[in-house]
């Protein structure tokens, strides 16, 4: 990040990170402890090799990483990762081809060492120890809802069903309560999955099994403006490629920290930061031994969603997405 956006960040921290000096020594600066968790977070380094970097010792960067993590989630996560204009987004995703759209879910795993406790919970279907993060993102790839911490084991429509996200949905109290027409069917605004999550009333999902040029089309428009989360991700650990490698911290520290991690992305992503394509060749390096694990589909579907996505899927061939 430029430096600009940089001390702004340690302005946000500033609060949770002042620390008094003791008469036995002076503690690090604001400014210091939060460049050493970001370093941290953005290499793949050890914790010697980047004390050695700032000329402090490797337990001064654990403390700084922790710190640092657990600041930006105290004051920061309520202000950056949220919904926004919704209205913009739902005219971002309808610009992309979908209409009254108001964002993508996905989950992705982030390899962690082997827990002291409960370890056969962590292997997911890949066979490597992981925590899952669960996003919902916006038309840029910003993520406005979060959920991190269940095991690597547990299926994402588990994970989704038992979340605060879902809840709202289901409430409805997550978005606006606007409606389309399409056809002669109401349809509210939707969140995009992939075939591991239920179709909802409000959260649609592809067609699977031999498919119609009907059904491709619509399967076409929801993988494009779904590709957002599956790029935020990309975006996110290339970025901060400290999730790419094994975590090494306590069960209890992981969320913390991946959570700080998302905000930072959406710091840097909505400031414009570079992203460098080097980062993603280095990325996709340190991922290969860590694939992302495949999902079952889930086949139950609620009353009356399936004629939503049937009223769709008609309209996209017919051109005419909303009457």
């Amino acid at each position: 990040m430029r430096k600009g956006t940089f001390m702004e960040l340690c302005d946000l921290l500033s609060p949770a990170l002042k620390h008094m000096n003791t008469k036995r020594r002076a503690a690090l600066t604001v400014e210091k402890r939060v460049v050493i968790a970001l370093w941290k977070l953005a290499t793949p380094d050890s914790y010697r090799s980047v004390g050695n970097q700032f000329g402090v010792g490797k337990s001064t960067v654990g403390a700084a990483v922790m710190q640092v993590a657990h600041a930006i989630k105290d004051l920061l996560i309520s202000r950056v990762v949220t919904l926004g204009n919704v209205q913009v987004i739902v005219d971002g995703f309808a610009a992309m081809g979908f209409p009254n759209c108001g964002g993508a879910i996905d989950g992705t795993h982030i390899p962690i060492l082997a827990p002291e406790h409960q370890a056969g919970k962590y292997i997911n279907r890949k066979g490597y120890f992981s925590i899952v993060l669960q996003a919902l993102v916006d038309h840029k790839g910003r993520f406005t809802n979060i959920n991190v911490g269940w095991l690597g084991k547990v299926h994402d429509a588990r994970i989704f069903r038992n979340s605060g996200l879902f809840q709202k949905l289901q409430e409805g109290t997550l978005f606006p309560d606007q409606k389309i027409t399409v056809g002669d069917i109401e349809m509210p605004i939707v969140i995009l999955g992939d075939t591991a999550y239920p179709l909802m009333p409000w959260l649609m999902k592809p067609h699977t099994g031999s498919l119609d040029s009907s059904q491709e089309l619509f399967n076409y428009r929801l993988s494009k403006c779904r590709m957002v989360v599956e790029c935020a991700f990309g975006r996110l650990k290339a970025r901060w490629r400290s999730l790419l490698i094994r975590l090494d911290l306590s069960e209890t520290n992981i969320p913390t920290v991946i959570t700080a991690c998302c905000v930072l992305h959406n710091i840097c992503e909505s400031k414009g930061e570079t992203f460098m394509a080097g980062w993603e060749v280095e990325a996709n390096r340190l991922a290969a031994g860590y694939a992302q694990p495949d999902t079952r589909a889930v086949r139950r579907a609620q009353e009356g969603t399936v004629r939503i996505r049937e009223a769709l899927k008609t309209s996209f061939m017919t051109g005419q997405a909303t009457v």
